[in-house]
């Protein structure tokens, strides 16, 4: 008689995703104020700091840096397992690796000075979440045609894809109707801090998703004597 093998469920991997980034921004940024880098506000309203700048000095910066790059290891392997969970949709895949390697380009240069590492760091900002959110609309489109996902799952992650475009065109209006460049700055900011935690909220709903759906990935465990008696020498 043979076991049934352990079953090892995949909705845990874009649930830490969210936990982990949320709790290294803002626990980077705690330790930050602490250690008088970074004024103490409320990010999402007053702005009076960038996730970047939260996360650029000292310890927090060390934090932030050991959590996210883990973290980007998830967002590969997320986007890996939901090709193959909607079978196909290389496009969305490569999209979604893509972004993941962006952010731990970012992480790991964040804090270091040069003009190269600047642009290594605006790069991966913006690599992560243009390339992130088109992955996301491919997998939301698969999933609805597919229906692999509930519609209100579908929903919920079109309302968060939703407000975040809606994020980048205020981000943009802000940019060129501002007159004041610390005004600007401040709703650089305050966009920056919302659109992030929409990017890794959309991998809580998908979470939920997953755990309705049951999916799982076997581990397979062979009989100690069927092994045996393949290991036994014919005759």
């Amino acid at each position: 008689m043979v076991a049934d093998s352990p079953r090892l469920p995949l909705w845990p991997l874009p649930l830490l995703i969210t936990l982990l980034f949320v709790v290294a921004a803002h626990a980077a940024y705690l330790l930050s104020i602490q250690g008088g880098h970074v004024p103490a506000c409320v990010p999402y309203l007053d702005g009076c700091v960038s996730i970047s700048r939260a996360a650029r000095h000292g310890w927090g910066n060390h934090l932030f840096r050991l959590v996210v790059i883990p973290c980007a290891v998830l967002h590969a392997l997320v986007w890996l397992l939901a090709q193959r969970w909607l079978r196909g949709g290389r496009a969305m895949g490569v999209l979604g690796v893509v972004s993941a390697v962006a952010l731990a380009v970012y992480a790991t240069f964040l804090g270091t000075d040069g003009e190269t590492y600047r642009f290594l760091r605006r790069y991966g900002v913006v690599v992560y979440f243009g390339f992130g959110y088109l992955a996301q609309l491919a997998l939301m489109r698969r999933a609805s045609l597919s229906r692999a996902l509930p519609p209100r799952l579908i929903v919920a992650m079109s309302w968060i894809s939703i407000a975040m475009l809606m994020l980048g065109v205020a981000n943009v209006a802000a940019g060129q109707f501002a007159t004041d460049p610390a005004a600007k700055d401040r709703w650089e900011n305050v966009f920056e801090w919302w659109l992030g935690l929409l990017m890794v909220g959309w991998y809580a709903v998908l979470a939920v998703g997953w755990r309705g759906q049951g999916l799982g990935v076997e581990l397979k465990s062979r009989d100690p004597m069927q092994e045996r008696r393949e290991s036994r020498p014919p005759g």
